[in-house]
């Protein structure tokens, strides 16, 4: 499965990044979160749109969601990604692969508890005009 999804994933960020580049027009990176822009195409009403994302070691994404599903492959670090129950729901390093689903039902925060940097290539699939994420607020966590 794991591998199934890696090649997946990887063919997916392979054919989005031959796609032509544009501004995504999205909400702004959550705290102590970089990101460029890589590629955007809209096709049939949905904005597939790949980025370069960093987390500085100690920092997180900030609690959100998404409103499509999000495709990652991890670069470079350690992504510890947490559920609104504040549970690990995964730990992905260099070459993981992850899902993130969408709706406000799935409010979770990824953060680099490592000493090195965190970089993700993610793909976002949201309807046109959707922002990359949603903010929300803690669910209650003894963390942010």
């Amino acid at each position: 499965m794991r591998t199934a999804l890696r090649t997946a994933v990887t063919g997916v960020v392979t054919v989005a990044a031959l796609m032509t580049c544009g501004s995504a027009g999205a909400t702004p990176p959550g705290p102590g979160l970089t990101s460029r822009l890589i590629a955007q195409t809209t096709i049939d009403g949905t904005d597939y749109i790949l980025r370069e994302a960093t987390i500085p070691p100690g920092q997180a994404t900030g609690w959100h969601y998404h409103d499509g599903p999000v495709y990652g492959v991890v670069r470079r670090g350690t992504l510890s990604h947490f559920d609104a129950t504040c549970r690990s729901d995964g730990v992905y390093g260099p070459g993981g692969t992850f899902r993130e689903q969408a709706g406000p039902g799935y409010v979770h925060i990824g953060r680099n508890l490592g000493d090195t940097p965190v970089v993700l290539e993610l793909l976002y699939v949201l309807p046109h005009g959707s922002p990359l994420f949603e903010d929300a607020p803690n669910p209650g966590c003894p963390f942010q």
